[in-house]
């Protein structure tokens, strides 16, 4: 398996889908202090360890060198911006957020989501050319 080059970036803090997740885990942290009580161990327990679970697997996968455990983390990362916009829509539902709230979340996570995507794909491009090459 071919070693992922880093190329210009000395630390995952650099990505910028580490970034625009960093913000979705922010808003996040912030929005679930209104919640009631009764939700502390459900729903902010969840919304909380999804939106750390976005920049936890980026930097992860950023760690192992290797392109396809890089995009398998990135994966796990998508799959939590996901779950997070279900926990927003139950949010909203239960009455805990405004839907200006509700829109702001949406908006962040899309934007993390399209650069998310656009770095999987990136690395996808790199794993094939770095294929191409060893043959």
């Amino acid at each position: 398996m071919k070693s992922v080059t880093k190329g210009s970036f000395k630390s995952f803090e650099e990505l910028e889908c580490w970034k625009a997740c960093t913000e979705v885990r922010r808003f996040i942290t912030e929005i679930v202090k209104g919640y009631s009580k009764e939700e502390r161990f459900a729903l902010v327990d969840d919304m909380k360890r999804a939106a750390r679970f976005t920049t936890h697997n980026l930097a992860e996968g950023f760690g192992r060198f290797h392109f396809q455990e890089n995009i398998q983390f990135c994966r796990q990362s998508r799959g939590s911006l996901y779950e997070l916009i279900d926990q927003l829509i139950t949010s909203k539902d239960d009455g805990y957020i405004t839907s200006k709230q509700y829109e702001k979340g949406r908006a962040l996570i899309s934007k993390a989501l399209a650069l998310l995507n656009g770095y999987i794909n990136y690395l996808s491009r790199q794993k094939q050319g770095a294929h191409t090459n060893n043959v």
